[in-house]
């Protein structure tokens, strides 16, 4: 499984593009530049996918995430936290299923696991319960009939000897 530093190069390889404005993150799940694939690294991609396609899509700047009316109510030193758009705005922000923010005393009692631990489970989980719709019987007989034509046309050429 990947480390911090390779978890972070990868979010890095994926951001800066998508802020320059691809739509496809290439790489999910893959260690050692591809000649390793990983099930939970690719549930760990996945969450980093999903943060990275919230900041792509920006941030409303407008009177209401602003709060402005709720800034000239409440004042400098008010309370904030009891506000209905607090909530609200709070929900906005990205909402990882993996990446565990609590605090640590709350993380020790919940079987302090780490992030390859829960990408793990998860993966594993996924992989025991998703049953995937079968494709329709037209689309599996192209398939069939691409791979078919592959197989032939490759038949005694030098790299499958």
């Amino acid at each position: 499984m990947g480390d911090a530093q390779s978890g972070h190069e990868k979010t890095l390889t994926a951001m800066l593009p998508a802020l320059a404005g691809a739509n496809l993150i290439y790489g999910l799940g893959m260690l050692e530049s591809g000649v390793t694939f990983d099930y939970g690294q690719l549930v760990m991609d996945d969450e980093v996918a999903a943060m990275i396609k919230h900041v792509v899509g920006g941030i409303p700047v407008n009177d209401e995430t602003l709060a402005v009316d709720d800034i000239a109510q409440v004042g400098s030193f008010g309370d904030f936290l009891s506000l209905d758009a607090t909530l609200r705005h709070m929900r906005d922000q990205s909402q990882p299923r993996l990446i565990d923010r609590r605090v640590r005393e709350d993380w020790t009692a919940a079987g302090a696991t780490d992030l390859h631990d829960r990408a793990r489970a998860r993966a594993l989980e996924i992989l025991a319960s998703h049953h995937p719709e079968p494709l329709p019987v037209e689309v599996a007989d192209q398939i069939g009939r691409i791979v078919a034509g592959a197989e032939q046309e490759m038949e005694g050429h030098p790299c499958t000897q």
